[in-house]
């Protein structure tokens, strides 16, 4: 459990660390950019899987649909509801609703005990501080709660499918296969201009965002979501705002206010007590592979 908690804890901070780099590539066409994204750390994901010797495997049904749910849902889907929120009313709202998640996980990951209850809802309540309170309208909101249905989906399809594949198989074939779903979007919206040379700092931006925040981030989360459960495992998205306000100061680019500190502080107060509460519905949590 302590390497997952390690895992959790790391997997979600550097996600959060994406705002700090997101305006290196704001010039970029949005889906070609995420396109471009999925398909670097595919390459990099599926080189892995050769080297380490881990074959190819042969899925049930079940778990293609579940593969395809989690790739067109907690990637691709996920990710057009987070820009057309961003575009509709700005970052604030989607950044609020996607600090419920971890009580979303909470309660779909079956019965959840009370002082897990108790610490996602403290940790909510922080990280809706560290993302400002956001608000805005109806089309914005809408989409956020898109984004909310894609960020829960990431995990919870991902929980049949880690016990056969394991973390590095599963980010490997779902990263591979939002490629095409983001490009044809990026086609609709963007036309042939949905691709073109990178600058040197939109070519740093994607390689961070390709290597640190897909690969790395991608291999951690699913490596401790199984050790956790979801409802554990949840609450450390909490900390994507909290990695956002680090960020920000680390670069020189933002300082954190009264309302953020204090933000933080609630969600590693939520987690702390998250954690002490004793399993219920173990079901959730499961065995991965470990080929």
């Amino acid at each position: 459990m302590r390497n997952g908690i390690v895992g959790a804890a790391t997997a979600m901070f550097l996600v959060g660390t994406l705002a700090g780099v997101s305006g290196l590539i704001g010039d970029y066409p949005l889906y070609g950019g995420q396109a471009v994204r999925y398909l670097v750390a595919s390459v990099i994901l599926l080189v892995i899987t050769r080297l380490l010797g881990l074959r190819f495997v042969r899925m049930t049904r079940r778990e293609a649909l579940c593969l395809g749910g989690l790739t067109l849902l907690g990637l691709a889907f996920f990710n057009i509801c987070v820009i057309e929120s961003t575009r509709a009313s700005g970052p604030a709202l989607v950044g609020t609703v996607l600090g419920t998640v971890p009580l979303a996980l909470a309660l779909a990951g079956g019965r959840p005990a009370p002082r897990l209850l108790l610490g996602a809802g403290i940790v909510v309540t922080g990280a809706t501080l560290a993302t400002g309170l956001g608000s805005g309208n109806a089309t914005g909101l809408l989409w956020a709660l898109g984004a909310l249905v894609g960020e829960v989906s990431f995990s919870m399809l991902a929980i049949p499918l880690l016990p056969r594949l394991g973390p590095i198989r599963v980010s490997a074939y779902s990263t591979a296969l939002a490629v095409p779903m983001l490009a044809v979007v990026g086609l609709v919206h963007e036309g042939t201009g949905m691709l073109r040379v990178p600058t040197v700092p939109e070519a740093l931006g994607f390689a961070y965002l390709a290597i640190v925040v897909t690969v790395v981030a991608f291999f951690l989360w699913y490596h401790s979501l199984p050790k956790l459960g979801p409802g554990r495992a949840g609450l450390f998205a909490g900390l994507i705002p909290v990695a956002a306000i680090v960020t920000g100061v680390v670069l020189g680019v933002a300082v954190p206010s009264a309302y953020d500190l204090l933000g933080a502080g609630l969600v590693v107060v939520g987690i702390l007590v998250g954690l002490t509460a004793e399993r219920s519905g173990t079901k959730a949590a499961v065995r991965p592979s470990e080929a």
